[in-house]
Parts: C-alpha cells; sequence; structure tokens
C-alpha cells in the first residue's frame, strides 16, 4: 500500500477505509481478469479523491494508468474524452493513431468515420496489447460529463474489458443525466460518512471549533465531505467558536454552490418559485406547499425538479424531500431577499390555522419594527420552550426583540431570551452579550428577567452563590405584592432562587425565599415539591410525598424536560427516580441531537443517581462521562459535581481510591471557596465511602459528620437521606453505638422509614448495626432482608448481607454466617467492589471457609478472581462488559477464560453455566 497522507490532508479519504478495501480488491484482480468498476455517489462525496487514490495505488503495483476527466461545459466536443485518455501517455497516443479505427475516430485519419463498434473494439484491442506487458487501468473521471460519442464507446469498453488483463474504473454522480451507460456494471456507491468519521474530519481541520458547532456542523453536512470541509469556511470566527450564535442556515461557499446549484439556474421560473417555497417550509408538507404557490403555479411544475433528482416526493407519506440539504441551501442561496420575503408571506397566509408556524414566516417576511408580529414570536417562543425546544425559543425571542418597536419590550425579550439560553439549550455564554445588548437597548430592563438571566449565569459558570441570591431577591421584592406567578418571569426568578438556596444550604440564604413564597397567591408543583421533599425531605410530611408521587405519573407522555427534571429532582433523596427512569432517559438522549442540553446534563446525572443505587454501575459510567463531556463543552462547572459524585461513588467501592479521591479534592475545593454546602456534601460522602471500603472508620465518621452530625438531620441537609447506612456503620465501628442509635431515631422521627422501601430496608439494617443484642440484630437484619424488592438495590443488600454475617460468626454461628457472607461475595464481585468482596471473604474464611483457591476435581484449582470471572461469562456477559465490572482489561478477562475452560472441562462459554452448577457455586 502506498502512503495516502496527501490525499487525507485533503480530507476526503477519512472514513473511507471500506470503500478504499473495495478498490484494493479491484485493483488486485485486474492482471488476472481485467473488468470494470463504477464509483457512484453525490456531489461532493469524494469520488474525486478515491479514483486519485486508486491511480495512486495502481502506479505503485506497476500498473499503466491512461486517465480522462469528464468536463461539464465541453460535454459536445465529439471524441474529446477519449482523446484526453489516449494521449495521456505519450507513447500509448503513437500506438492509437496506427490503428485506422481510432485514428479515424481521433481525426488523424481520413475516409469516412468509423462507427461506434470498431472504435470500441479498437481501444479494448489496443489496451489487451499493452496489458500484455504490463496491466492497465483506465481511469475516467466524472463520466457523467463524457461527450456523447466518447461516452458510448467507453460505455461498451468496459463490458468487453473481462479477461483482457485491463481494468477501467470510473465515477459518476448519483442522479446526473449522462451518455455514459454503466447499467449492468460492477457499482460501488459512496455512501455518507458516518458521524465518527465526519467528527474526525472535522477536527483534523478546524480543530478551533466549538464542539456545539461541531455537532450542528455535521447534522447539516448529513456526511458529505466537501460540505464538512467548505461550510466551516462560510462561518466568522466567533462563529465558530460559538462566541456568537450560528445562523439558522449555513451560507455556501462559492465552491459549494457551483457543486449543488449547477442545475438549478437551467429550471423553469416556475419550478424554481415552488422549489424555494418548498425549501422555506422546511416540514415537506404538499398541502402547506399548495397552498403558499396557488396564485404563481401548481405542483405539476415540480416535475423538471424530480426528473432531475434534485427533490423527491414519498409516495406513502406523500412529504416532498430535498435529495441532499446543502440542495436545499444552494434553492435559497440563489434566490433574492425579496423572492424570499414574498415566499415567506406566501407561507404566512398557508399557515394561517397555526400560530406559531404563522409567526414565524411573517417574521421572516417583515423587514421594519412591528409588535404585533414581536408578540406572535414570544407566544410561539414560549411553546418552544414548553416544548423542549430551547434553540427554537431563543432564535423566536432574540427575532421578536428585533422587531419590537419599544425599547423595554425589546430588553425583556433579549433578557428572556437570556434566560432560555442557560436554562435550557446550554448557551451559558452567550447570556453577558444578551444581557449587555438588554442594557444598552433600555437601562431601566424589566428586574426579573435580567436578574434570572444573569443569576443563572453567575451560578452555572462561576458558582457565585451569594451574589446570584442577591440579586434574585432584590429584583423578586421590587414586585408588587401579592405576587402572581402566573407570570413566568416571576416564577422563573423564584425557582431559580430556590435553585441558588439549595446549593448554598444555609439557613439565612432560605429566610428570603420562604417570605416571597409566603405573599404568593398560588404556588406551582414543581416550587412547592423542590422546596419540602428535596431542600428538606427529613421535615416532609406524608402529604408531600403524596404530592409527589402523583406529580410523577404525570410525566410519562410529557415533552417538557425542565418539568421532567424538576419533578425528578424533586424525589432524588426519596428514591423517587425508578418511577420516572423512562422520561429520564429520554430528556437524557435527547442532549445527543444537540439540542436542549442543559436539561439533558441534569436527567443524565439523575438518573446515573438512580443507577449507583440500582447496581447499574457500567451503564452510569457511560451516561454520567457523557453528562461531563458536555458540561466541560458548554462551560457549566457546577452542574458538573453531580455527575463527579456518582463517579467518585462507585470508584470508591471499586477501589479506585485515586479516582474517587482526584473527584472528592475537586468538589472540596470547589465548595470550600464559594460556600456550596450541596457540592461539599458530595464531597464529603465520597471520602466517607473511600473510607470505609479501606476499613478506616474513624476518617469515615469524621467526614460523614460534615453532611450532617451523628444523631440529627440538620436542616436543608437533604444528602444525608442517601448517607444513613455509611453514617451508622462508620459510627458503631467507632464505638459511637449511642450516636448510631439517637441516628436511627431521628430518622424515623422524622417519617423516613415510610417514605421508600429502600430507605425503610437501611433504617433496619442500621437499627440491626447499633443493637446490642445478637438476637435484636438478626431479627433487624432479617427484616431489612425481607423488604419487598430489597434486591434492586444491590450494593446496600449486599452490604447488609455481610453485616449479617459478620454479627453471627461473632455470635458463634458460622453455619448461618456462611450463607450470607457467600451471597455478599457474589453480589459484591458482580458489581466489582473488589474491597468488599475481599472484606467478605476475609469473613468466610474466618468461618472455616478457604477461599483462596478453589480445588477442582483432577487436581485444577481456580483462583477466587477466576470465579468471578467464570461466574459472570456464565451469565452471559462479554469479556468488555465483565472487564468494566472487575476493572480488568477484556484480554486479561479472556487470557483468564483461555486458562479455566479445559480446568472446567468446557469449551464454549454457554457450557460455563451447567459446569459451574455441578460443582456448587462458591
Amino acid at each position: 500500500m502506498v502512503d495516502r497522507s496527501t490525499d487525507e490532508k485533503d480530507g476526503f479519504l477519512v472514513g473511507r477505509e471500506a470503500d478504499m478495501e473495495r478498490l484494493g480488491v479491484f485493483l488486485a484482480s485486474i492482471p488476472q481478469h481485467g473488468g470494470s468498476l463504477t464509483l457512484a455517489g453525490e456531489p461532493g462525496a469524494g469520488k474525486t479523491a478515491l479514483i486519485a487514490a486508486a491511480i495512486q495505488e495502481a502506479e505503485a503495483a506497476g500498473m499503466r494508468v491512461l486517465r480522462a476527466v469528464g468536463v461539464q461545459y465541453r460535454a459536445q466536443a465529439s471524441y474529446g474524452a477519449l482523446q484526453q485518455l489516449l494521449t495521456s501517455v505519450p507513447e500509448i497516443h503513437s500506438k492509437a493513431t496506427r490503428i485506422p479505427a481510432l485514428a479515424g475516430a481521433l481525426g488523424f485519419g481520413r475516409g469516412a468515420a468509423p462507427g461506434h463498434d470498431a472504435v470500441a473494439e479498437a481501444v479494448v484491442s489496443l489496451a489487451a496489447g499493452l496489458s500484455r506487458d504490463t496491466p492497465v487501468l483506465l481511469a475516467l473521471d466524472d463520466a457523467q460529463w463524457l461527450d456523447r460519442a466518447s461516452a458510448v464507446v467507453l460505455g461498451q469498453v468496459a463490458r468487453r474489458l473481462p479477461g483482457t488483463g485491463t481494468g477501467l474504473v470510473c465515477t459518476v454522480r448519483l442522479g446526473e443525466e449522462t451518455f455514459f451507460d454503466h447499467s449492468g456494471l460492477p457499482v460501488h456507491e459512496l455512501g455518507p460518512l458516518s458521524e465518527a468519521a465526519s467528527e474526525e474530519l472535522l477536527r483534523r481541520h478546524f480543530p478551533a471549533l466549538a464542539p456545539r458547532v461541531r455537532r450542528r456542523l455535521i447534522v447539516d453536512a448529513e456526511g458529505n465531505p466537501l460540505a464538512l470541509l467548505e461550510l466551516p469556511a462560510a462561518l466568522t470566527e466567533s462563529q465558530r467558536t460559538a462566541s456568537q450564535a450560528l445562523p439558522q442556515r449555513f451560507p455556501l461557499t462559492q465552491r459549494l454552490q457551483s457543486t449543488f446549484a449547477s442545475r438549478i439556474g437551467t429550471l423553469p421560473a416556475a419550478t424554481r418559485h415552488l422549489l424555494l417555497v418548498a425549501a422555506l417550509e422546511g416540514s415537506g408538507s404538499m398541502l402547506i406547499v399548495r397552498r403558499a404557490v396557488a396564485d404563481r403555479c401548481s405542483l405539476k411544475h415540480l416535475a423538471p425538479a424530480e426528473r432531475m433528482q434534485l427533490v423527491r416526493v414519498d409516495d406513502t407519506t406523500g412529504r416532498l424531500g430535498f435529495r441532499h440539504s446543502l440542495i436545499r441551501s444552494a434553492v435559497v442561496d440563489l434566490s433574492t431577499s425579496d423572492q424570499r420575503r414574498s415566499a415567506h408571506r406566501a407561507l404566512a397566509e398557508a399557515w394561517i390555522a397555526v400560530p406559531e408556524q404563522r409567526a414565524w414566516h411573517l417574521a421572516q417576511a417583515t423587514v421594519e419594527p412591528d409588535e404585533q408580529i414581536a408578540a406572535l414570536l414570544e407566544e410561539a417562543a414560549d411553546v418552544s420552550a414548553r416544548r423542549g425546544d430551547g434553540p427554537n425559543a431563543v432564535a423566536a425571542l432574540v427575532r421578536a426583540a428585533e422587531l419590537s418597536p419599544a425599547g423595554s419590550a425589546y430588553a425583556r425579550r433579549l433578557a428572556k431570551a437570556a434566560y432560555v439560553g442557560a436554562n435550557l439549550t446550554g448557551d451559558v455564554r452567550d447570556v453577558p452579550r444578551l444581557l449587555y445588548d438588554a442594557r444598552q437597548g433600555a437601562p431601566d430592563a424589566e428586574a426579573p428577567a435580567v436578574a434570572v438571566a444573569a443569576a443563572l449565569y453567575l451560578l452555572n459558570s462561576y458558582g457565585d452563590i451569594d451574589t446570584a441570591h442577591r440579586l434574585l431577591s432584590g429584583a423578586i421584592t421590587l414586585q408588587p405584592e401579592p405576587y402572581d406567578l402566573t407570570d413566568p418571569t416571576l416564577l422563573e426568578a423564584l425557582s431559580t432562587l430556590l435553585m441558588v438556596c439549595i446549593h448554598g444550604g444555609r439557613r439565612e440564604l432560605w429566610s428570603d425565599f420562604d417570605a416571597a413564597l409566603s405573599k404568593c397567591t398560588s404556588v406551582p408543583d414543581t416550587l412547592q415539591l423542590l422546596r419540602t421533599t428535596f431542600a428538606d425531605p427529613a421535615r416532609a410530611r406524608p402529604a408531600d410525598w403524596a404530592r409527589l408521587d402523583a406529580a410523577a405519573r404525570t410525566l410519562h407522555g410529557t415533552s417538557d424536560p425542565v418539568r421532567i427534571v424538576r419533578i425528578a429532582t424533586a424525589g432524588a433523596y426519596a428514591d423517587r427516580l425508578g418511577a420516572m427512569e423512562e422520561p429520564l432517559r429520554l430528556t437524557a438522549r435527547g442532549g445527543l441531537s444537540g439540542q436542549n442540553i442543559f436539561p439533558a446534563i441534569q436527567a443524565s446525572f439523575l438518573w446515573s443517581s438512580h443507577a449507583w443505587f440500582t447496581g447499574q454501575w457500567p451503564e452510569l459510567r457511560q451516561v454520567a462521562q457523557q453528562g461531563l463531556r458536555w458540561c466541560e463543552e458548554l462551560d457549566y462547572p457546577l452542574r458538573s459535581w453531580t455527575g463527579k459524585f456518582v463517579l467518585a461513588c462507585v470508584s470508591a467501592v471499586c477501589g479506585d481510591y485515586r479516582t474517587a479521591r482526584g473527584f472528592a479534592d475537586q468538589m472540596h475545593q470547589w465548595a470550600g471557596s464559594r460556600r456550596g454546602h450541596a457540592v461539599g456534601c458530595y464531597a464529603a460522602h465520597a471520602r466517607t465511602l473511600i473510607s470505609l471500603s479501606q476499613g478506616d472508620f474513624e476518617a469515615a465518621y469524621r467526614h460523614a459528620c460534615r453532611i450532617t452530625p451523628a444523631g440529627t438531620f440538620a436542616p436543608f441537609a437533604g444528602h444525608a437521606l442517601w448517607a444513613i447506612l455509611d453514617q451508622v456503620e462508620a459510627t458503631v465501628r467507632t464505638d459511637r453505638r449511642g450516636k448510631a442509635v439517637d441516628h436511627v431515631r431521628a430518622a424515623r422521627d422524622a417519617g423516613l422509614e415510610a417514605v421508600s422501601p429502600r430507605l425503610k430496608m437501611v433504617l433496619l439494617a442500621s437499627a440491626a448495626l447499633a443493637a446490642e443484642g445478637d438476637e435484636e440484630a438478626a431479627l433487624g437484619f432479617g427484616e431489612a432482608l425481607a423488604v419487598e424488592g430489597a434486591e434492586h438495590w444491590p450494593f446496600d443488600h449486599a452490604r447488609i448481607q455481610l453485616y449479617f454475617g459478620e454479627r453471627l460468626r461473632r455470635g458463634k454461628a458460622p453455619a448461618r454466617a456462611r450463607k450470607h457472607l457467600s451471597a455478599a461475595v457474589e453480589a459484591f464481585g458482580r458489581l466489582g467492589a473488589h474491597p468488599w468482596t475481599e472484606r467478605a471473604n476475609k469473613e468466610l474464611r474466618a468461618c472455616g471457609i478457604p477461599v483462596h483457591a478453589r480445588t477442582l476435581p483432577g487436581g485444577a484449582a481456580l483462583t477466587p478472581q477466576q470465579w468471578e470471572i467464570a461466574r459472570l461469562a456464565a451469565t452471559g456477559l462479554t469479556n468488555k462488559q465483565i472487564g468494566e465490572r472487575l476493572l480488568l482489561s477484556p484480554r486479561t478477562v479472556s487470557t483468564h477464560l483461555y486458562q479455566l475452560f479445559p480446568k472446567l472441562g468446557v469449551t464454549t462459554r454457554a457450557a460455563l453455566r451447567d459446569a459451574l452448577d455441578q460443582l456448587g457455586r462458591p
């Protein structure tokens, strides 16, 4: 293989490995068999780069290459391409002129011009003669533009080459009318680049692109390499770095316009108008397009564009689609601004029954400020925000601001756009610019809107809790009393103030919020629940939990990501996330499209918290790490801490102390300088788990008491509900049994035993841990393990088995202890919680069971790790999944399986389960 670095710098061979492999197979077959191969693809797919790479490989392999390129505007020159092919190598040209049929066709002979068959036979004869010495490759680029005579002849040549030691490779554009007939010839179609290849191409050529800009380019380019290289060139530097908003439609460079628009100008005027209306309409609705063009043309004028395969109509759905998004862009780029405004006016009338669509088209058709249209557009923005379409809502608000005649309305709408951008789309870096423009337009802009946007920016970017609190509290107190929360700006001001208070976690911050809440005429359920069941769940009442459950039931089927995230947050400490798992997953996946990333970040980490308790740790790592990538891309350090917390927890109990400590140190440092109690609790809990996993119970006790003192549930320390079992264990192990009893009593006094089955299990186990007598302890552990659904929380469940087994062994009941300790070993091993597995194994050894190695019939032995690997493989897990659980590489897992298969007398993974069952599981 030759070096293709030059071609790769051009960018087109990125992601074309399979295509190059197909070409390589074809080239290798030429000396023995000959034949032809057609490379077909959309404009800009990289056909020219691929055929150039094929030529390079052929020449490196010692082939003689004759080449020609079709040129669109020279297509009428008879035999021009054939002459180009035969003169591309000088010594070939002289041989060709001595063949009468070729001399006649190329104008070097006298007499009547030979027929196409004779010329084709002469070309094949010439190529076959040449190939007796050296294999020959005929390379035709842009064969769709060959002149008629050359195209007919070379089409016949391609069919006669098998068995001659000559090959022909050509490129053609899909859907292009051509004289070159490649029907029946072997065709290799170049599809679009994959998303991964598109991203690699952009990273190579535009490494400074902001991630969200890169995502948008990947979507718009649809895997077209030329578009991926050209579209960024049409953006300004500030647009590439995302410091300025991207246009709704990327402008085309001259190269792209010539590539995709070459045939649009030849269409009839009526067809071009119909295509422009369809391009601006966007949804493909033939009904709307027909209404909008009724006074100018009809759908029958679509036919010329369909014949040229610029557009297609889906017979099933009846929708109109452009063959590529860049054809749509080219149609718009080739129109005048007046034509575009006229089309938008027509579309506004066609969409008269749908206010949101009508408002957008009116806004695009309008040049002068118009308050009526601005108000319609703001209403459309509210609809988009409720539906979760943050980018569209921001764009509508910015355009509404531009159309606002009054300065105050201009400022209010820009401030509202800043808020929606920070709270929904993840465009936090646009907030300062929008706020600056708002203040420039109206220095006395409406206080709540500006305060909310500014507070969100300060909170999410810098974590400035105290300044954000002052801004919001001050803006709210300026509003007339009683507060009417049907005003969405005031509602968001109070909602944002609540989140500021939660992150601060200090009693003095809450006084302003509670005072404001008491002055409201009515309070939405999201605000009320966040205050009662999340901010201070230890003081929530049964009625609050009932309201929470009712609200959770309403989430299924809703598309409002903000409501989903807020209700889920309200239920996080109360183990309600399982009931909201599907809406959370859908919201988290929505961020992969590059929209509504802020709710997607929150949903990802909320689901990860649920996964931590339910033992879904491999997927937890993937989801949390994706959320952290979004936080890094969009500069959301505040939101990253929840993701780092769950990763720290899993790392701690799996024995990856370095990672866990790294996250804990980051959280502690950030929280300390900002007095961010919530993040400080994350750090303290992670350090508690590290210490428990290492058996350093004194350190675990100190860290746990930073969340809340043992024996109490401090106000606004909701995180204490997640740390009950950890705190009680650390307290008992450090001979502070009285405080452990007090802690259980405080939890029961708060009614936490009735909040969720997990908390009931945890409190029963905690009481058993703190119990003086063995009989009382055994009863408590038994009740904890018998809680309905207890196995749904496998790590806590395994810990209770471990504690029960420890207590039984010390109570001189080793036989009963073995049952619980063995169950703990298996569960910890399944989770990959190595320090806890070893702790349970030590207890088993103390019960008289050797666990260093398991002897098999015939004298072979398996180590405990090999038993774990065999057990996990028997459940159907892959080597990669086993490695993730046990913190081993897939290769190491494979090596262990290779060693243990003969010891167990099996040859396949499918036989493992039976072999282990016959031996009895350790």
